[in-house]
């Protein structure tokens, strides 16, 4: 799988200085990101779900060590995303495979994110699995003033309820600034990814209803769309539904950009599923976000952040990132996916 790396550049345009036209300008660079953090649930079995099959509880032994090393592992990488950059960790973490409210304290209780003023939120959805999506915040930079879940309807060619996770929509202020955030986990490719097209289809529309339903209170409403979508940037949920483009300059008004589909067509990605180089982690950005405009927050600069420690180094899944779970036993790994991030700057006067 093919390394994304920040350019030593990048990291001093973005830490220092951005010189236009030949004026030297200082902005300050927050990081937005996203994380599927693998089955990170807890070690005591919920008779409302099916968490029963998941990995730490399938474990023969050991079940506690390997719960509290996952969760320190998942903190670290946390910590990490972006401060190459900006010096710190990012002021927003969208979430998936999180269980409960628990787990998500113990991550925020470890000692590499107990001091970085962070806070959560979280709804229990009706997944079947028992896992849901989360929104980490620093409480310092953004102020949370609303948040909503939204289920997602959908039943299989049998006609049984699919019970999959809500899409969660935070709305707050950055540094002041309204922006409105949205955490997805979509239906999985369970059965081959056209057998099942037609859930994350429906997700996808639930998306559009969301936006739609923000666009019609601010016409203006500035909008990021984040998670592990189950689908590749060049999918029908985001060319045909969502209507997203890589192209800045065929970027309409009502449109979202999305940076991580021209890495997709490079070879990059965030996971390996099924022998393929799949990009299931994105974020997409309204279009009020993208300009060269940087008197308030705009997009600059999206990645995908996959050190050398976050890769498997031989055997079987070589290349691929180094996942927790393997084979009924902890591997001391962190994730089968790699986070994502873009940075948002806006020039300080």
């Amino acid at each position: 799988m093919k390394q994304l790396l920040l350019s030593s550049a990048l990291f001093f345009a973005l830490s220092f200085c951005v010189s236009q036209e030949n004026t030297a300008k200082n902005y300050s660079v927050n990081t937005i990101a996203f994380y599927n953090l693998e089955n990170l649930l807890d070690t005591i079995d919920n008779p409302d779900t099916k968490d029963e099959y998941s990995p730490i509880l399938q474990l023969k032994s050991g079940m506690r060590e390997a719960y509290l090393n996952k969760v320190q592992n998942m903190a670290k990488v946390i910590s990490e995303i972006g401060k190459d950059v900006t010096g710190k960790s990012p002021v927003i973490i969208g979430l998936c495979e999180i269980e409960n409210e628990t787990v998500l304290k113990d991550l925020l209780a470890t000692d590499f994110l107990k001091n970085e003023n962070y806070n959560f939120v979280h709804v229990e959805s009706p997944d079947w699995r028992g896992i849901d999506v989360a929104f980490l915040y620093k409480e310092s930079v953004f102020n949370v003033t609303d948040f909503k879940s939204y289920e997602l309807k959908a039943w299989n060619k049998e006609g049984f309820r699919v019970r999959t996770r809500d899409q969660l929509l935070v709305s707050g202020y950055l540094d002041g600034e309204a922006i409105h955030f949205i955490v997805n986990h979509w239906p999985s490719q369970r059965g081959g990814q056209k057998k099942s097209e037609y859930l994350r289809i429906k997700a996808a529309e639930l998306n559009l209803k969301i936006i739609e339903e923000l666009r019609l209170e601010d016409s203006n409403a500035k909008i990021i769309s984040m998670g592990d979508f189950n689908d590749d940037p060049n999918s029908k949920s985001f060319k045909k539904i969502l209507q997203t483009t890589e192209k800045k300059s065929k970027l309409k008004e009502e449109k979202f950009y999305n940076p991580f589909e021209d890495m997709f067509k490079r070879g990059f990605g965030t996971l390996g599923f099924r022998d393929n180089i799949n990009l299931f982690d994105q974020l997409l950005i309204s279009s009020n976000l993208v300009s060269n405009n940087y008197d308030s927050y705009k997009f600059y600069k999206a990645g995908i952040f996959n050190p050398r420690y976050l890769t498997n180094k031989s055997g079987k899944y070589k290349g691929y990132p180094f996942r927790s779970f393997s084979n009924n036993q902890f591997t001391g790994g962190y994730s089968d996916h790699y986070p994502t991030y873009i940075y948002l700057i806006k020039e300080i006067p």
